[in-house]
């Protein structure tokens, strides 16, 4: 397992040796000793798997303290772009986003400890995604901003604005400048 350090500290890549034979292949997805070896702390309480279209676009969403989530975050089938934006205030890199390309091709995860805005646009038809939590899901501690916040200038691609698929409430969220970050 490679574990790779991101431009934003604490946001690591993980890319897992994969064995390929004939049949297909297999890979460890999750490994506490080599998730601590990378000062990984995490106890992971709840997972969650979403399977979308193309053009599908979650986020951008966090879980405020006391039910803050650290996020391990993969997809199974299709592709992504993910995204993560730090917002802990005391950090160098406040307000920078990191994007990434996950994929059922390249078993690429993300690992976000709290503190950051999460979403992810689907670049394919019948993609799963899946993640891996370290707090409960609580509805009233969601907070968000728009996917796409000019200050935060998120490249999502070559989509066209029409065939982004948005939940009502993710077209409701707020801008990056109104979020009263608890981080």
């Amino acid at each position: 397992m490679n574990i790779i350090q991101t431009p934003i500290k604490d946001l690591l890549v993980i890319e897992p040796k994969v064995w390929k034979d004939t049949r297909g292949y297999f890979y460890e997805s999750y490994n506490a000793k080599a998730f601590e070896a990378a000062g990984i702390h995490a106890a992971f309480v709840q997972d969650n798997q979403s399977f979308s279209q193309k053009g599908t676009l979650r986020g951008l969403h966090a879980q405020a303290p006391p039910f803050a989530q650290g996020k391990l975050v993969r997809v199974i089938q299709g592709s992504v772009l993910d995204v993560a934006v730090d917002i802990r205030k005391d950090s160098a890199t406040y307000g920078q986003h990191f994007s990434i390309e996950l994929s059922g091709e390249n078993h690429k995860q993300l690992w976000m400890p709290p503190g950051f805005l999460h979403g992810f646009l689907t670049l394919e038809n019948d993609t799963i995604f899946t993640y891996k939590v370290t707090n409960y899901y609580d509805k009233h501690s969601e907070i968000g901003i728009m996917w796409n916040d000019p200050t935060l200038n998120v490249n999502w691609g070559d989509f066209e604005l029409s065939e982004i698929l948005l939940s009502d409430k993710d077209l409701l969220l707020g801008d990056f400048k109104s979020l009263a970050s608890p981080f």
